[in-house]
Formats: structure tokens, C-alpha cells, sequence
């Protein structure tokens, strides 16, 4: 009984010996093999169109970190992440090696939700407060801030905001234009109306717009979108309107 144990224990030892043996010969034999290609994927919204693959593609060759047809164990992929996470527009990159020989890179690109043309420059700001640059080759369709916008206001208050109406559905599909005036008050352009939303500053900008949201299920109905010019949010739990 006590043999048979023993010779339990040795042929459990021996097979563990032989799987870690032939993993690392495989590991190995995998390591000497070439990159056959380079399988990028932009894990994005359809519609958003910064950089494609052909972009990524020439930005490692330019680099001379182009990965087909070297040797698998040549091939650095955090250098590779390194290098295209210097392109202002991508948010994140992973890339790694497969089995059969090939490098897969999974991107993601920064998503605006603010584009700011003031005296500080154009740029948009993204959902993590970051500023991104514009691109030649394609506009996001998001809100515009104009007027006296510095970027440490676009990366704090605006920012805020942004995210606010980028997070809600009605505000998101109604307001156009952010014009930021030297004081700080804030003015809206709505996208339906000819009328200018007075906000004043960004404290309590909530409040505001639920009692504005509130006005026009109540108010515009009767007397339509067309009688006011400005609609004012200045004062608290007011609303002061302008008549055309």
C-alpha cells in the first residue's frame, strides 16, 4: 500500500515535469516565430472618426516599431502602447500577443464632449476634462464654447457642465452655443427658439435649467417659442423674460 502510494506521488511529480517542460518548449518555439500581421481594433462610436487603423498603422512604421515580420520576441508591446499614446487623440491602447503570431491592438479614442474657441486657443475638451486637440479630417458634432473662455475654466466649470448636458438627453439635444461673457456670466443658444438663455455664473446651473426645463412645459405651450428674446436665470427661483 505504502509503494503504491509512493509511485502515486512520483507519477503525479513526473507528469507536472513533463507540462511545465513542454509549456515552456512551446513558450519558447512561439517566441521564435514571426509576427505574421497587425490586427488593430478601434473600440469607439461608429461615428467618431480621429484616427483609423491606416493612422495607427503609419504612426508604429514611422517609429520603426512596426511589428510585421520580426520575431515574436522582438517585438516590445509596451513600447508599442507607449509610442501611440503619444497621439493626443487616443485614451487608451492595449497590445499583446497571440499564439498563432499575430499582435492585436485594441484603441480607444478620447471622446469630446465640448469644443472651445476662445482666446486660448481651439480645442475640444474631453469626458475625462482633458484638453484634445482638433482634427483636419473630421468635426465632433458637440456643444461650442465661445467668447472669454480660458482653458482653466474649459477644464473646471465647463467641463462640469458639459458632462451635465452630455449625460442628459433633453439638454444634450437642445443646447448649441456656450458664450462665456469677460464677468463670467454664462449665456445659452438653443438649438430650437430664437431666443438667448441669461444662465449668470455656473453655481446652481441645475436648479436653473430644471426650472427653466419646468417653464417651458408650462409657459411656451400658451404662448409659443417665438415671443421672447432673452430668457433670464440670474435671480434665483425667477425667471425673467424679454418680449420680442
Amino acid at each position: 500500500m505504502k509503494l503504491i502510494r509512493i509511485l502515486s506521488v512520483t507519477a503525479g511529480f513526473l507528469m507536472l515535469a513533463y507540462i511545465i517542460t513542454m509549456a515552456v518548449l512551446f513558450k519558447d518555439s512561439r517566441q521564435n516565430d514571426m509576427c505574421k500581421k497587425l490586427v488593430i481594433t478601434l473600440h469607439d462610436d461608429k461615428s467618431m472618426h480621429f484616427v483609423s487603423e491606416a493612422n495607427i498603422e503609419a504612426a508604429l512604421k514611422q517609429a520603426g516599431l512596426d511589428p510585421t515580420g520580426r520575431l515574436m520576441s522582438k517585438i516590445n508591446t509596451d513600447k508599442i502602447e507607449k509610442e501611440l499614446l503619444r497621439n493626443e487623440m487616443l485614451d487608451q491602447v492595449d497590445a499583446y500577443k497571440t499564439p498563432s503570431g499575430i499582435i492585436r491592438l485594441d484603441v480607444k479614442q478620447k471622446k469630446p464632449i465640448l469644443r472651445v474657441m476662445g482666446p486660448e486657443g481651439n480645442f475640444y475638451i474631453d469626458t475625462k476634462g482633458s484638453i484634445m486637440p482638433v482634427s483636419r479630417r473630421y468635426a465632433a458634432h458637440v456643444p461650442v464654447a465661445t467668447g472669454y473662455v480660458r482653458k482653466e475654466s474649459a477644464t473646471t466649470d465647463l467641463y462640469k457642465f458639459a458632462l451635465f448636458l452630455q449625460e442628459n438627453e433633453f439638454w444634450n439635444s437642445q443646447i448649441e452655443q456656450i458664450y462665456v461673457h469677460p464677468d463670467r456670466d454664462v449665456e445659452l443658444v438653443p438649438r430650437v427658439g430664437e431666443h438667448r438663455i441669461v444662465l449668470g455664473t455656473l453655481d446652481n446651473f441645475r436648479e436653473k435649467l430644471d426650472n427653466l426645463r419646468l417653464f417651458y412645459e408650462q409657459a411656451i405651450p400658451k404662448v409659443g417659442w417665438e415671443k421672447y428674446s432673452i430668457i433670464n436665470l440670474k435671480f434665483k427661483n425667477q425667471i425673467v423674460c424679454t418680449k420680442k
